[in-house]
Protein backbone atom coordinates (compact mmCIF):
# COMPACT_ATOMS: atom_id res chain seq x y z
CA UNK A 1 0.00 0.00 0.00
CA UNK A 2 1.37 3.59 -0.97
CA UNK A 3 -0.01 6.13 1.36
CA UNK A 4 0.23 10.32 0.75
CA UNK A 5 0.31 11.07 -2.77
CA UNK A 6 0.46 6.70 -3.52
CA UNK A 7 -2.36 4.60 -3.81
CA UNK A 8 -4.12 5.21 -0.58
CA UNK A 9 -4.03 8.09 1.62
CA UNK A 10 -3.87 8.78 5.40
CA UNK A 11 -7.27 10.39 5.32
CA UNK A 12 -8.54 7.24 3.47
CA UNK A 13 -6.88 5.24 5.91
CA UNK A 14 -8.40 6.97 8.55
CA UNK A 15 -12.10 7.01 7.08
CA UNK A 16 -12.29 3.37 6.88
CA UNK A 17 -10.91 2.70 10.31
CA UNK A 18 -13.32 5.35 11.46
CA UNK A 19 -16.41 2.78 9.81
CA UNK A 20 -14.31 -0.21 11.63
CA UNK A 21 -14.72 1.88 15.28
CA UNK A 22 -18.06 2.58 14.74
CA UNK A 23 -19.66 -0.98 13.59
CA UNK A 24 -17.78 -1.85 16.70
CA UNK A 25 -18.90 0.28 18.65
CA UNK A 26 -22.46 -0.65 17.36
CA UNK A 27 -21.92 -4.77 17.45
CA UNK A 28 -20.54 -4.26 21.38
CA UNK A 29 -22.11 -1.56 22.30
CA UNK A 30 -21.79 -0.69 25.71
CA UNK A 31 -17.62 -1.31 25.30
CA UNK A 32 -14.66 -0.09 26.46
CA UNK A 33 -12.10 1.53 24.36
CA UNK A 34 -9.53 -1.09 25.33
CA UNK A 35 -12.80 -4.07 23.79
CA UNK A 36 -12.90 -2.21 20.52
CA UNK A 37 -8.66 -2.43 19.93
CA UNK A 38 -9.16 -6.30 20.63
CA UNK A 39 -11.68 -6.61 18.57
CA UNK A 40 -10.07 -4.72 15.69
CA UNK A 41 -6.61 -4.87 16.11
CA UNK A 42 -6.17 -1.46 15.85
CA UNK A 43 -3.45 -0.31 18.49
CA UNK A 44 -4.80 1.46 21.50
CA UNK A 45 -3.57 4.91 20.95
CA UNK A 46 -5.25 4.53 17.51
CA UNK A 47 -8.68 3.69 19.14
CA UNK A 48 -8.44 6.65 21.57
CA UNK A 49 -7.53 9.09 18.46
CA UNK A 50 -10.78 7.69 16.70
CA UNK A 51 -13.15 7.63 19.38
CA UNK A 52 -12.33 10.84 20.27
CA UNK A 53 -12.98 11.72 16.55
CA UNK A 54 -16.45 9.98 16.34
CA UNK A 55 -17.29 11.55 19.56
CA UNK A 56 -17.11 15.09 18.27
CA UNK A 57 -18.78 14.21 14.80
CA UNK A 58 -22.06 13.06 17.34
CA UNK A 59 -21.60 9.20 16.49
CA UNK A 60 -20.25 8.13 19.76
CA UNK A 61 -20.67 8.51 23.76
CA UNK A 62 -19.51 7.99 27.43
CA UNK A 63 -22.17 6.62 28.92
CA UNK A 64 -20.78 7.67 32.18
CA UNK A 65 -20.28 4.00 33.05
CA UNK A 66 -17.27 1.54 33.56
CA UNK A 67 -15.96 -1.78 32.61
CA UNK A 68 -15.59 -4.28 35.27
CA UNK A 69 -11.47 -5.27 34.59
CA UNK A 70 -9.47 -7.20 35.83
CA UNK A 71 -5.87 -5.56 35.58
CA UNK A 72 -5.56 -1.31 35.23
CA UNK A 73 -7.84 1.52 35.95
CA UNK A 74 -11.36 0.78 35.06
CA UNK A 75 -12.28 1.61 31.12
CA UNK A 76 -15.34 4.03 30.47
CA UNK A 77 -17.90 2.63 28.54
CA UNK A 78 -18.81 3.54 25.24
CA UNK A 79 -22.57 3.74 23.16
CA UNK A 80 -23.74 5.34 19.95
CA UNK A 81 -24.84 8.68 20.39
CA UNK A 82 -28.98 8.40 19.11
CA UNK A 83 -29.31 12.28 19.76
CA UNK A 84 -27.03 13.79 16.96
CA UNK A 85 -27.91 12.31 13.54
CA UNK A 86 -30.76 11.10 11.30
CA UNK A 87 -31.35 9.07 8.16
CA UNK A 88 -34.55 9.75 5.82
CA UNK A 89 -36.36 7.19 3.88
CA UNK A 90 -39.48 7.58 1.49
CA UNK A 91 -41.47 5.57 -0.67
CA UNK A 92 -43.29 6.30 -3.48
CA UNK A 93 -46.00 3.93 -4.82
CA UNK A 94 -49.10 4.09 -7.19
CA UNK A 95 -51.39 5.63 -4.12
CA UNK A 96 -49.45 7.06 -1.58
CA UNK A 97 -45.92 8.66 -0.46
CA UNK A 98 -44.83 7.11 2.71
CA UNK A 99 -41.99 8.80 4.73
CA UNK A 100 -39.61 7.89 8.17
CA UNK A 101 -36.86 8.73 9.88
CA UNK A 102 -34.60 7.02 11.78
CA UNK A 103 -31.68 7.88 14.53
CA UNK A 104 -28.47 6.15 14.41
CA UNK A 105 -30.01 2.93 16.49
CA UNK A 106 -32.69 2.70 13.78
CA UNK A 107 -35.18 3.58 15.86
CA UNK A 108 -38.32 6.18 14.51
CA UNK A 109 -38.08 9.63 14.69
CA UNK A 110 -40.95 10.43 12.36
CA UNK A 111 -43.27 8.61 10.58
CA UNK A 112 -45.44 9.69 7.78
CA UNK A 113 -47.86 8.68 5.34
CA UNK A 114 -49.75 10.52 2.56
CA UNK A 115 -52.25 10.02 -0.25
CA UNK A 116 -50.99 10.58 -3.51
CA UNK A 117 -51.66 9.76 -6.88
CA UNK A 118 -48.28 9.29 -7.73
CA UNK A 119 -49.35 7.54 -11.08
CA UNK A 120 -51.55 10.30 -12.48
CA UNK A 121 -49.00 12.61 -11.34
CA UNK A 122 -46.00 11.40 -13.87
CA UNK A 123 -42.03 11.42 -13.22
CA UNK A 124 -41.46 15.66 -12.56
CA UNK A 125 -44.65 16.48 -10.82
CA UNK A 126 -43.99 13.26 -8.28
CA UNK A 127 -40.31 14.00 -8.18
CA UNK A 128 -40.80 17.73 -6.74
CA UNK A 129 -43.55 15.83 -4.44
CA UNK A 130 -40.88 13.55 -2.95
CA UNK A 131 -37.78 16.24 -2.68
CA UNK A 132 -41.19 19.05 -0.58
CA UNK A 133 -41.92 16.43 1.35
CA UNK A 134 -38.60 15.20 2.13
CA UNK A 135 -37.66 19.09 2.72
CA UNK A 136 -40.21 18.73 5.35
CA UNK A 137 -39.78 16.18 7.01
CA UNK A 138 -36.10 17.47 7.50
CA UNK A 139 -37.20 20.65 9.10
CA UNK A 140 -39.52 18.42 11.28
CA UNK A 141 -38.89 19.33 15.14
CA UNK A 142 -38.52 15.89 15.80
CA UNK A 143 -35.26 15.99 13.73
CA UNK A 144 -34.06 19.45 15.04
CA UNK A 145 -30.29 19.88 15.75
CA UNK A 146 -29.84 16.51 13.98
CA UNK A 147 -27.31 15.93 10.72
CA UNK A 148 -29.44 14.31 8.15
CA UNK A 149 -26.39 11.84 6.60
CA UNK A 150 -28.41 11.08 3.75
CA UNK A 151 -31.72 9.44 1.97
CA UNK A 152 -32.93 6.12 0.61
CA UNK A 153 -35.88 6.53 -1.74
CA UNK A 154 -37.99 3.60 -2.65
CA UNK A 155 -39.80 3.09 -6.10
CA UNK A 156 -41.54 0.19 -7.07
CA UNK A 157 -39.91 -1.41 -10.63
CA UNK A 158 -36.37 -1.74 -11.79
CA UNK A 159 -34.24 0.65 -10.62
CA UNK A 160 -30.33 1.05 -11.71
CA UNK A 161 -29.47 1.30 -8.11
CA UNK A 162 -25.82 3.03 -8.87
CA UNK A 163 -26.97 5.72 -11.14
CA UNK A 164 -29.77 5.87 -8.96
CA UNK A 165 -32.42 5.43 -12.47
CA UNK A 166 -36.15 4.07 -12.19
CA UNK A 167 -35.86 2.01 -15.52
CA UNK A 168 -39.13 0.58 -15.67
CA UNK A 169 -41.67 1.60 -12.97
CA UNK A 170 -45.00 -0.09 -15.03
CA UNK A 171 -47.45 0.84 -12.56
CA UNK A 172 -46.82 4.40 -11.96
CA UNK A 173 -45.69 4.62 -16.28
CA UNK A 174 -42.45 5.67 -15.70
CA UNK A 175 -38.99 4.71 -18.31
CA UNK A 176 -35.27 5.77 -17.32
CA UNK A 177 -36.45 8.52 -15.29
CA UNK A 178 -33.20 9.85 -13.57
CA UNK A 179 -34.86 10.47 -10.03
CA UNK A 180 -31.70 10.77 -8.15
CA UNK A 181 -30.23 13.40 -9.94
CA UNK A 182 -33.86 15.18 -10.03
CA UNK A 183 -34.78 14.77 -6.22
CA UNK A 184 -31.28 15.90 -5.07
CA UNK A 185 -31.54 19.03 -7.66
CA UNK A 186 -34.71 19.98 -6.13
CA UNK A 187 -32.94 19.56 -3.08
CA UNK A 188 -30.62 21.79 -3.45
CA UNK A 189 -32.91 24.12 -4.89
CA UNK A 190 -35.05 24.30 -2.09
CA UNK A 191 -31.90 24.95 0.29
CA UNK A 192 -31.35 21.20 1.87
CA UNK A 193 -28.10 21.07 0.88
CA UNK A 194 -25.20 17.64 0.77
CA UNK A 195 -27.52 15.47 1.56
CA UNK A 196 -26.69 12.18 -0.08
CA UNK A 197 -29.91 10.61 -2.12
CA UNK A 198 -29.81 6.85 -3.03
CA UNK A 199 -32.70 5.29 -5.11
CA UNK A 200 -33.49 1.49 -4.95
CA UNK A 201 -36.45 -0.93 -5.35
CA UNK A 202 -39.24 -1.23 -2.67
CA UNK A 203 -39.37 -4.60 -1.86
CA UNK A 204 -35.02 -4.82 -1.76
CA UNK A 205 -35.89 -1.98 0.83
CA UNK A 206 -38.65 -3.62 2.38
CA UNK A 207 -36.51 -6.35 2.97
CA UNK A 208 -33.65 -4.41 4.35
CA UNK A 209 -35.92 -3.25 7.06
CA UNK A 210 -37.42 -6.38 8.08
CA UNK A 211 -33.65 -8.00 8.31
CA UNK A 212 -32.67 -5.20 10.36
CA UNK A 213 -35.53 -3.87 12.66
CA UNK A 214 -38.68 -6.10 11.39
CA UNK A 215 -40.45 -9.41 13.13
CA UNK A 216 -37.62 -11.74 11.66
CA UNK A 217 -34.64 -8.84 12.59
CA UNK A 218 -31.44 -11.30 11.52
CA UNK A 219 -32.91 -14.11 9.42
CA UNK A 220 -30.35 -14.10 6.91
CA UNK A 221 -32.66 -16.00 4.40
CA UNK A 222 -35.83 -13.96 3.92
CA UNK A 223 -38.13 -12.73 1.16
CA UNK A 224 -40.50 -9.89 1.16
CA UNK A 225 -43.28 -9.52 -0.79
CA UNK A 226 -44.64 -6.74 -1.64
CA UNK A 227 -48.37 -6.58 -1.55
CA UNK A 228 -49.15 -3.16 -3.88
CA UNK A 229 -50.73 -2.97 -7.17
CA UNK A 230 -47.62 -4.46 -8.00
CA UNK A 231 -45.86 -7.45 -6.69
CA UNK A 232 -41.91 -7.91 -6.27
CA UNK A 233 -39.49 -9.77 -3.60
CA UNK A 234 -36.52 -8.33 -2.18
CA UNK A 235 -34.66 -11.62 -1.14
CA UNK A 236 -31.96 -12.30 1.36
CA UNK A 237 -29.21 -14.96 1.00
CA UNK A 238 -27.26 -15.88 4.20
CA UNK A 239 -27.77 -12.00 5.10
CA UNK A 240 -27.04 -10.62 1.65
CA UNK A 241 -29.26 -8.85 -0.65
CA UNK A 242 -29.44 -10.59 -4.13
CA UNK A 243 -29.44 -8.55 -6.94
CA UNK A 244 -28.40 -10.33 -10.18
CA UNK A 245 -25.97 -8.92 -12.61
CA UNK A 246 -28.40 -6.18 -13.96
CA UNK A 247 -29.35 -5.34 -10.11
CA UNK A 248 -33.21 -6.52 -11.36
CA UNK A 249 -33.61 -9.80 -9.36
CA UNK A 250 -36.96 -10.36 -7.62
CA UNK A 251 -39.53 -9.66 -10.01
CA UNK A 252 -41.46 -12.56 -9.31
CA UNK A 253 -44.79 -10.67 -10.00
CA UNK A 254 -43.79 -11.17 -13.50
CA UNK A 255 -43.73 -14.90 -13.43
CA UNK A 256 -45.91 -16.17 -16.51
CA UNK A 257 -48.68 -18.61 -14.58
CA UNK A 258 -51.71 -18.17 -16.92
CA UNK A 259 -50.60 -17.48 -20.54
CA UNK A 260 -54.39 -16.97 -21.55
CA UNK A 261 -54.46 -14.33 -17.89
CA UNK A 262 -55.57 -11.44 -17.80
CA UNK A 263 -53.41 -8.31 -19.00
CA UNK A 264 -50.59 -7.29 -17.42
CA UNK A 265 -49.31 -3.96 -16.58
CA UNK A 266 -45.85 -4.73 -18.08
CA UNK A 267 -47.64 -6.10 -21.60
CA UNK A 268 -47.92 -9.47 -21.33
CA UNK A 269 -50.64 -12.00 -20.04
CA UNK A 270 -51.57 -13.87 -16.66
CA UNK A 271 -48.07 -12.56 -14.79
CA UNK A 272 -48.79 -13.04 -10.87
CA UNK A 273 -49.33 -9.49 -10.77
CA UNK A 274 -52.37 -9.53 -13.09
CA UNK A 275 -53.68 -12.64 -10.80
CA UNK A 276 -52.95 -11.81 -7.57
CA UNK A 277 -51.93 -7.92 -7.67
CA UNK A 278 -54.10 -5.21 -5.42
CA UNK A 279 -55.87 -3.88 -8.62
CA UNK A 280 -56.76 -7.88 -9.55
CA UNK A 281 -58.53 -8.41 -5.94
CA UNK A 282 -60.07 -5.40 -5.59
CA UNK A 283 -61.53 -6.11 -9.53
CA UNK A 284 -62.54 -9.59 -8.43
CA UNK A 285 -63.54 -8.58 -4.70
CA UNK A 286 -66.03 -5.26 -4.89
CA UNK A 287 -66.97 -5.39 -8.91
CA UNK A 288 -69.66 -2.90 -8.22
CA UNK A 289 -67.53 -0.72 -6.59
CA UNK A 290 -64.50 -0.64 -9.04
CA UNK A 291 -64.61 2.38 -12.22
CA UNK A 292 -64.97 1.54 -15.59
CA UNK A 293 -61.34 2.64 -15.79
CA UNK A 294 -57.96 2.68 -15.35
CA UNK A 295 -57.53 2.58 -11.09
CA UNK A 296 -56.27 5.86 -10.69
CA UNK A 297 -53.70 6.05 -7.03
CA UNK A 298 -56.74 7.06 -5.22
CA UNK A 299 -58.88 4.60 -5.82
CA UNK A 300 -56.69 2.06 -4.58
CA UNK A 301 -56.53 2.48 -0.24
CA UNK A 302 -60.28 2.66 -0.62
CA UNK A 303 -60.87 -0.27 -2.97
CA UNK A 304 -58.88 -2.35 -0.69
CA UNK A 305 -60.80 -1.26 2.77
CA UNK A 306 -64.40 -1.86 1.07
CA UNK A 307 -62.26 -5.53 0.33
CA UNK A 308 -61.64 -6.40 3.63
CA UNK A 309 -64.94 -5.07 5.21
CA UNK A 310 -66.83 -7.10 3.31
CA UNK A 311 -64.85 -10.10 3.79
CA UNK A 312 -64.91 -9.61 6.92
CA UNK A 313 -68.36 -9.81 6.94
CA UNK A 314 -68.62 -12.96 5.06
CA UNK A 315 -69.51 -11.96 1.69
CA UNK A 316 -68.92 -14.53 -0.59
CA UNK A 317 -67.47 -12.34 -4.08
CA UNK A 318 -65.11 -10.94 -1.75
CA UNK A 319 -64.13 -13.55 -0.06
CA UNK A 320 -63.59 -15.76 -2.92
CA UNK A 321 -61.82 -13.49 -5.23
CA UNK A 322 -59.35 -13.48 -1.92
CA UNK A 323 -58.84 -17.17 -1.79
CA UNK A 324 -58.48 -17.38 -5.39
CA UNK A 325 -55.89 -14.66 -5.25
CA UNK A 326 -54.21 -16.60 -2.29
CA UNK A 327 -53.75 -19.14 -4.15
CA UNK A 328 -52.30 -17.91 -7.50
CA UNK A 329 -49.62 -15.95 -5.14
CA UNK A 330 -48.64 -19.59 -3.50
CA UNK A 331 -48.13 -20.74 -7.11
CA UNK A 332 -45.98 -18.02 -7.54
CA UNK A 333 -44.30 -17.91 -4.58
CA UNK A 334 -43.69 -22.03 -4.83
CA UNK A 335 -41.23 -21.38 -7.38
CA UNK A 336 -39.29 -18.62 -5.91
CA UNK A 337 -39.23 -20.95 -2.68
CA UNK A 338 -37.95 -23.80 -4.86
CA UNK A 339 -35.35 -21.78 -6.37
CA UNK A 340 -33.94 -19.68 -3.40
CA UNK A 341 -35.42 -21.53 0.14
CA UNK A 342 -35.79 -18.98 2.40
CA UNK A 343 -36.62 -19.61 6.00
CA UNK A 344 -39.29 -16.85 5.98
CA UNK A 345 -41.49 -14.87 3.67
CA UNK A 346 -43.25 -12.20 4.64
CA UNK A 347 -45.95 -10.80 3.00
CA UNK A 348 -45.96 -6.64 3.19
CA UNK A 349 -47.85 -4.00 1.95
CA UNK A 350 -52.24 -4.52 1.40
CA UNK A 351 -51.48 -7.79 1.48
CA UNK A 352 -51.37 -7.17 5.87
CA UNK A 353 -55.07 -6.75 6.48
CA UNK A 354 -56.03 -9.06 3.56
CA UNK A 355 -54.01 -11.70 4.79
CA UNK A 356 -56.55 -13.53 7.14
CA UNK A 357 -58.38 -14.80 3.53
CA UNK A 358 -54.91 -14.49 1.52
CA UNK A 359 -52.73 -17.28 3.66
CA UNK A 360 -54.82 -20.37 4.31
CA UNK A 361 -54.49 -20.94 0.45
CA UNK A 362 -51.22 -19.26 -0.29
CA UNK A 363 -49.53 -21.76 2.24
CA UNK A 364 -52.02 -24.44 1.02
CA UNK A 365 -50.65 -23.74 -2.61
CA UNK A 366 -46.45 -23.83 -1.25
CA UNK A 367 -46.85 -26.65 0.36
CA UNK A 368 -48.80 -28.50 -2.64
CA UNK A 369 -45.68 -27.02 -4.73
CA UNK A 370 -42.44 -26.64 -3.13
CA UNK A 371 -40.17 -29.32 -3.88
CA UNK A 372 -37.90 -30.52 -0.10
CA UNK A 373 -40.64 -31.81 2.12
CA UNK A 374 -42.48 -29.29 4.43
CA UNK A 375 -42.17 -26.50 1.90
CA UNK A 376 -37.84 -26.52 2.59
CA UNK A 377 -38.67 -25.05 6.24
CA UNK A 378 -40.16 -22.06 4.53
CA UNK A 379 -43.05 -20.07 6.66
CA UNK A 380 -44.98 -17.71 5.21
CA UNK A 381 -45.93 -14.34 7.23
CA UNK A 382 -47.56 -11.14 7.55
CA UNK A 383 -45.37 -8.29 8.08
CA UNK A 384 -45.82 -5.72 10.74
CA UNK A 385 -44.61 -3.17 9.41
CA UNK A 386 -47.35 -1.74 7.30
CA UNK A 387 -46.97 0.67 4.23
CA UNK A 388 -43.93 1.62 5.94
CA UNK A 389 -41.22 -1.21 5.77
CA UNK A 390 -40.06 0.52 2.20
CA UNK A 391 -39.52 3.62 3.76
CA UNK A 392 -38.24 2.17 6.64
CA UNK A 393 -35.74 0.32 4.90
CA UNK A 394 -34.46 3.16 2.81
CA UNK A 395 -33.61 4.86 5.93
CA UNK A 396 -32.06 1.95 7.68
CA UNK A 397 -29.89 1.06 4.48
CA UNK A 398 -28.58 4.77 4.75
CA UNK A 399 -27.67 4.27 8.42
CA UNK A 400 -25.87 0.67 7.38
CA UNK A 401 -24.10 2.89 4.31
CA UNK A 402 -22.61 5.11 7.46
CA UNK A 403 -21.14 2.50 9.63
CA UNK A 404 -19.96 0.86 6.16
CA UNK A 405 -17.80 4.23 4.92
CA UNK A 406 -20.05 4.51 1.85
CA UNK A 407 -21.87 8.27 3.09
CA UNK A 408 -19.26 11.05 4.25
CA UNK A 409 -19.56 11.08 8.00
CA UNK A 410 -21.11 13.99 9.67
CA UNK A 411 -18.54 17.38 10.77
CA UNK A 412 -17.08 17.48 13.74
CA UNK A 413 -19.77 20.08 15.68
CA UNK A 414 -16.72 22.14 17.11
CA UNK A 415 -13.60 22.80 15.38
CA UNK A 416 -10.42 20.40 15.84
CA UNK A 417 -10.67 16.82 17.52
CA UNK A 418 -9.29 16.58 21.03
CA UNK A 419 -7.92 13.61 22.21
CA UNK A 420 -10.01 11.62 25.34
CA UNK A 421 -8.01 10.04 27.46
CA UNK A 422 -9.27 6.33 28.67
CA UNK A 423 -8.55 3.20 28.94
CA UNK A 424 -6.77 3.18 25.66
Amino acid sequence: MTVGSGTVSFQTVRETNLGVVLRTVRALAPCSRAAVASATGLNKTTVSSLVADLMARGLVLETGETSRQRVGRPGVLLALDDSSVAAVGLEVNVDYLSVVAVDLLRDELVSRHVAFDARSAGPEACARRIADTLRETVGAPELSGRAVVGVGVAVPGLIDAPAGTVTHAPNLGWRDVPLRDRVAGLLRGSGVVDVPVQVDNDANLAVTAEYRVGSFAGTPDLTYVTGEVGIGAGILAGGELLRGAGGFAGEVGHLALAPDGPACACGRRGCLEALAGIGAIVRGAVPDRVPDRALSGSDVAELVAVTVERAGSGDRVAVGALERAGAWLGRGLATLVNVTNPSVVVLGGYFVPMGPWLLPHCRAEIAANVFAPGAGGCRIELSALGLSAAARGGAAAMIHALDGGLLPLPAPRAAGVAEVPGDA
